[in-house]
């Protein structure tokens, strides 16, 4: 998992960037709580309706999901994840960091994750 300051870097050029490695993009807009988190992340990737939205329900559709792009014979996926400076003070945001990196060991190369602290 990457982590850049929007200060920095803007959302276009990592999106360029990853174009430029053969990836495809996905963003996740920002959300400051815990709750909105999981759900904006249920609501980017399209996880099933009975997502549990919760750590493990993250966990477990993040590795659903990895199976899916490892599958689909297209370029692997780079989550570019929106982190407002509300959230990166949550406890909430290091666990779902450690989900996120969790996920990435599983699918290899098929899926990275870019955080933006806004």
């Amino acid at each position: 998992m990457k982590i850049y300051s929007a200060d920095t870097w803007t959302i276009e050029e990592l999106q360029a960037l990853a174009a430029d490695a053969g990836r495809r993009t996905l963003l996740v807009p920002a959300a400051d709580t815990k709750r909105a988190v999981l759900e904006t992340f249920a609501e980017a990737l399209d996880f099933p309706e009975a997502y549990g939205v919760d750590y493990d329900a993250l966990n477990d559709t993040l590795h659903d999901f990895a199976d899916a792009v490892a599958d689909d014979g297209q370029a692997p996926i780079t989550f570019i994840w929106e982190v407002p400076a509300a959230f990166r003070a949550d406890r909430s945001f290091g666990v779902i960091c450690e989900v996120l990196q969790d996920a990435e060991r599983y699918a290899g190369e098929n899926l990275a994750v870019t955080a933006v602290c806004l």
